[in-house]
């Protein structure tokens, strides 16, 4: 077993690097109190779902991945900012001690907002002297996981996002995260009509190829035997699903999985999440409008859907006579001629569930307890939506949510067996 992750075997930067993860870190940590900078203390702290975390939660508890992974083991001398934050800000690492309870993040009104950033400064001025003071030895053992906080305040970056807008979204006023210049505003537009793309199929090697960083649950690199099969050139939009919604199909159980209906009937799904009905939903797409990062707005028919859990998007794929794509079958299809929309507008869902690659081993240690002990009930999403921080995409991401989740950016591509393509 490894005592360091195994991408640390293709990426340990070496002494002459530290200058660039000391930028590197910098930049990620200003990141995550930038996307923080338009909410007011009242607004960080409210958890308005047990799925869901505090913005002040989600400062700290990034700070306590550097704090609890990084400078305790590795950084001698180093001294906790308040050692009671460690059971307040784990998240759900068993091996490093207990944690509050997740549905009661909400709950932490204190510490406060201006404590939670102080602890924000002291870790980061810990971790700057750490890459430029530790010896060779230390850094070799530190430098991957100094890598894996990094990518991991990134994804929390996009929940900060996803978690207050559901946030304001139970706000009856329904206030704007911010009025402009805010992610998440414009998706890329699609007028035309979808085309199908034919893709060959056959033995295709998929995961991630051990250069640069990937989570352990992108791995080990592996054969895949792919029937040929037909994939759609671009997302399906809100038009596409208006279309869905006007012909019924919130109202049509022969659409829906069993669960998927289920959950139609118990949440009262007749839309999409914080899409907000003309008072008439058989009404065009132009009548709806929909609520953002920027509040409400009229819904563009030619912006990919979001906010759809797996089990809408299986309706809607059921109801086009088509299909989810596996998560194979996107990475396959990742580059290919004519393909747009695949990274930077929503996650799509994916017809895989979430299990480990043949030959997964988790990471040795506490950052083992990172994807592997999810792998289980939930599905996987590919791609990347327009919330997912810069440079933190690539074609064998593996995202994961059960599949009534509905508060994330996630959309859907339809996919066909080929020898039922025109079926």
């Amino acid at each position: 077993m490894h005592a360091f992750p195994p991408f640390a075997r293709a990426e340990v930067p070496a002494a002459s690097h530290r200058p660039h993860v000391a930028t590197r870190l910098a930049g990620v940590r200003a990141h995550s109190l930038a996307l923080a900078a338009p909410l007011s203390a009242e607004d960080q702290c409210v958890q308005s779902m047990p799925d869901a975390s505090p913005t002040k939660w989600h400062l700290a508890h990034t700070s306590w991945f550097f704090e609890a992974v990084v400078l305790v083991p590795h950084a001698p001398g180093y001294e906790p900012f308040n050692p009671a934050f460690f059971l307040l800000f784990n998240s759900y690492y068993e091996s490093l001690g207990p944690r509050h309870p997740r549905p009661q993040r909400g709950l932490l009104t204190r510490p406060a907002l201006d404590e939670v950033l102080a602890y924000r400064d002291h870790v980061d001025r810990a971790m700057q002297r750490f890459i430029s003071g530790a010896d060779d030895r230390r850094w070799e053992a530190a430098a991957p996981l100094v890598e894996l906080g990094l990518n991991h305040e990134q994804q929390h970056q996009e929940l900060i996002l996803t978690d207050i807008l559901h946030v304001l979204s139970c706000n009856p006023l329904r206030p704007a995260y911010q009025d402009s210049g805010a992610p998440g505003l414009r998706l890329a537009a699609s007028t035309s009509a979808a085309q199908w793309i034919d893709m060959p199929g056959g033995v295709l090697d998929v995961g991630h190829d051990g250069e640069g960083f990937a989570f352990d649950n992108e791995t080990p690199r592996h054969p895949v035997l792919l029937a040929p099969y037909r994939i759609a050139d671009r997302l399906v939009t809100c038009g596409d699903y208006a279309q869905f919604i006007a012909d019924g199909g919130y109202r049509r159980p022969a659409l829906w999985l069993s669960d998927g209906w289920a959950a139609v009937q118990a949440g009262g799904w007749k839309a999409p999440a914080y899409w907000i009905a003309p008072g008439d939903a058989q009404a065009p797409a132009a009548h709806w409008q929909v609520f953002g990062l920027h509040g409400v707005r009229p819904l563009d028919p030619a912006a990919p859907v979001s906010q759809l859990s797996f089990y809408e998007a299986a309706a809607y794929a059921e109801w086009a006579n088509a299909r989810l794509p596996t998560e194979s079958e996107w990475e396959s299809a990742f580059a290919a001629p004519g393909i747009t929309q695949m990274t930077g507008q929503v996650w799509q869902w994916t017809r895989s569930s979430y299990d480990p690659y043949p030959g997964f081993r988790p990471w040795a240690g506490a950052v083992g307890e990172y994807n592997g002990k999810f792998m289980v009930g939930q599905l996987v999403l590919r791609g990347a939506s327009s919330a997912t921080a810069a440079g933190h995409t690539r074609p064998t991401y593996r995202n994961f949510f059960p599949p009534a989740a509905r508060w994330q950016f996630t959309g859907l591509r339809l996919a066909k067996d080929a020898a039922h393509a025109d079926a």
